[in-house]
């Protein structure tokens, strides 16, 4: 993506300078060290926007927490905790409560990187493939994490066995080859769903006046809120299967 905002341009001097002088420190020469000195795209500018914007909105909210007359921001995140609340109830269960933080993270910051997208002259950050994949590793790495907890190393392992013995070098690599997939279930399904609202909105703008646009761009914003809706429900899911007990 070009750098279309001032943001982007500061990462680059910034990050580019202490890496290219870190690579001078073991020797390289200062030409080559400039070459080799990774840029900072547009995606990953708006990611780091979004994750410091979130976590301002909610030391805001911390810190301004009220009984009596809650302010809007308080309001709001009222509302998200009751949503995911709710959703994690249902799909959880018992003792829900310790990953609301997760999956409310997950929700806010895939919903608003989706809304990016209709910022004129900004790009959807989720429409790029590497996007959804760093966030469907996280889910990945957090639910099996959760599990072994949980369970214990052998007694996660077991499940993946299932009840039978004679049946387990069957079903345990079949097992471990779906969990893998779930990986790549979240990134592909975000990603594709992203970039084709993308390029159909952008295809219209340049055929058509803006009032028919206009309808795909309302299009836009219901797929980007139901993209974060499943990315999250997704993930309640594999999360409740990691630590539920058989009784």
């Amino acid at each position: 993506m070009p750098e279309t905002f001032a943001f982007v341009r500061w990462l680059n001097d910034l990050l580019m300078g202490v890496e290219a002088k870190a690579f001078q420190s073991i020797g390289i020469l200062p030409a080559e060290a400039a070459q080799k000195a990774v840029k900072v795209n547009e995606a990953l500018a708006l990611e780091l926007l979004v994750a410091a914007g979130l976590i301002a909105f909610f030391l805001i909210v911390r810190l301004t927490l009220q009984v009596e007359k809650p302010n809007p921001a308080q309001q709001i995140a009222e509302m998200i905790h009751e949503f995911t609340g709710s959703q994690a109830d249902q799909i959880i269960g018992h003792g829900y409560e310790r990953f609301q933080a997760f999956v409310t993270c997950i929700f806010l910051f895939v919903i608003i990187n989706n809304l990016l997208g209709l910022v004129p002259g900004l790009e959807t950050p989720t429409g790029q493939p590497w996007v959804p994949l760093g966030i469907a590793l996280l889910t990945f790495l957090y639910y099996n994490f959760y599990g072994i907890r949980e369970k214990g190393f052998r007694g996660y392992l077991k499940e993946f066995a299932g009840p039978l013995w004679w049946l387990a070098p069957l079903l345990f690599p079949i097992e471990i080859i779906s969990h893998m997939a779930r990986i790549m279930s979240l990134t592909i399904r975000l990603y594709a769903n992203m970039l084709a609202s993308d390029l159909v909105t952008l295809v219209f703008f340049s055929l058509a006046p803006v009032v028919i646009p206009s309808i795909f761009l309302g299009l836009h914003f219901a797929v980007s809120l139901i993209q974060a809706y499943v990315f999250m429900l997704l993930s309640m899911i594999y999360l409740s299967m990691a630590v539920s007990h058989e009784h």
